[in-house]
Order: C-alpha cells, then structure tokens, then sequence
C-alpha cells in the first residue's frame, strides 16, 4: 500500500469512529469535544445531528480550533464554570494501550482536554488502527510548560531519559510552538513507557511543567478500527463489533 493510500484509508476509518461516536450522543446531552483530526470529524457530525435532527445538546471544546469548529457547524457552546461536569466526552489520542492508557497532546492541546476528560463522566476515545500499540511511547510524549522554567524542565526530563524536544510553531519554523494557554510544549522521546504511572508521578514533581500526555484511568472505552470493522475496546474486556450498542458501552 502506498503512503497515499494509507493516508486516505485512516481518514476513512477515522470518519468511520466519528460516525458511531455521534450516533451515540442523546438529546439533553453535555458534551466535551476533543481536539484533532479524529475528533473534527466527530465535531461535524454532531453539528450535522444539531442542526438535522434537531439534537439538545450544549458543549465546551478542548481547543480554540474545536471551538469554532464546533461553532461554526452550529453546537451550542459553553463557558467553563464551576459544577460543570460533562456526560461524555469525545476525543482522540496518539496511542492507546490494551489497559486504555492515552498519550495525548501531539495537537497541543494536552492541559485542556485533560481538565475536560477529568470533569466528565465518561471519556470516549475515537481513533484510528494506527493508534492502538501494545506499549505506549514511540509516539514523543507531549508536556505543557511555563516559559520560564523550560531550561530546567528539560534538565529534569533528560535526567528520567526522555530526551526532550521543545516543539517548534510548523507554520514559522523560527518561532516556537505554544498552546492555547501560551506555554510552551515539549515533546519526550522515550521510546518505551514500561511504567506509566510511575512516570506520570515523576513527572508531576517538576516545577514548571503544568501538565504531560499520559491520560492514565481517564478513558472509559475507545472505537477503534481493527482489520477493517469498528471495534469498542475496554480494559479488561474482549473487543467487541460497535454495531452491538446502541448507547455508550
């Protein structure tokens, strides 16, 4: 397969898990929007159901992006206030283990879409087949940091063995990335996490870094596409043909 075909078959499947994802959404519904381009699609059809069918439902995005996506196809939006709590949120990831461990923030969206999957009731994870790995860590981990602790976080990183990485803004290679919140992200190149939470307390020790991508006990369930048919997995429970839940699993 080509690199072009498998780039439009992973755009297939990720419209595929947003499909399902939406079907899932009910009337009266809070709902948290991921960031990425496995939730955009979700984004889209949710607005596609609003304005359709006429779906009640109100929502807070994980990103400025989200935002307006989900603005623009026509969402009802919410500000963040205390109490909120979400019935579902739908995001995507950049890894996902068996025990549905996350690595998130490659977008750059990491402190935001963790702060809504901890005030929501269930965490829905949409993602394509080539998210899914049986250890987490190829994929660099993703940390949000304080500008002006940055030399000494990545000091500490490099201590842990995470050869760290400061990412750069992709559209002006000179400027360095930033997230939504003005920080700036570094990204981890482990390689392999044998302890995940282990590191995630390691981690959360080093003054300065606001938050890392490892999502640990947040995810409910996932809709991923596996040899080509859309499954749900669970921790601990045999993956199973979407097709059979008519609601959230």
């Amino acid at each position: 397969m080509s690199s072009t075909e498998a780039q439009t078959q992973l755009a297939q499947e990720k419209q595929l898990v947003a499909a399902t994802a939406a079907g899932w959404v009910r009337d009266g519904m809070l709902v948290g929007l991921g960031t990425g381009s496995t939730a955009a699609p979700f984004i889209e059809l949710l607005g596609q159901r609003v304005r359709e069918q006429g779906l009640r439902i109100q929502a807070t995005a994980t990103s400025k992006a989200s935002d307006e996506l989900a603005r623009r196809v026509g969402i009802p939006m919410i500000e963040p206030r205390r109490g909120l709590r979400f019935n579902l949120t739908v995001d995507g990831a950049d890894e996902l283990d068996p025990q549905l461990r996350l690595i998130k923030g490659g977008g750059g969206a990491l402190l935001r879409e963790k702060v809504i999957a901890t005030a929501s009731d269930y965490l829905l994870i949409v993602a394509d087949s080539s998210k899914a790995v049986a250890q987490l860590g190829r994929f660099p981990l993703p940390l949000e940091v304080v500008p002006f602790a940055l030399p000494w976080v990545l000091d500490a990183v490099a201590a842990l063995g995470g050869a760290p990485v400061v990412r750069v803004n992709k559209h002006h290679p000179e400027q360095l990335a930033q997230s939504d919140q003005g920080n700036l992200l570094v990204d981890c190149h482990f390689e392999a996490i044998a302890d995940p939470q282990g590191l995630a307390l390691q981690l959360k020790t080093i003054p300065g870094m606001v938050e890392h991508g490892l999502f640990l006990g947040l995810a409910r369930a996932a809709v991923v596409v596996q040899n080509g048919a859309v499954q749900v997995l669970r921790a601990g429970v045999s993956a199973a043909a979407a097709s059979g839940f008519a609601e959230l699993p």
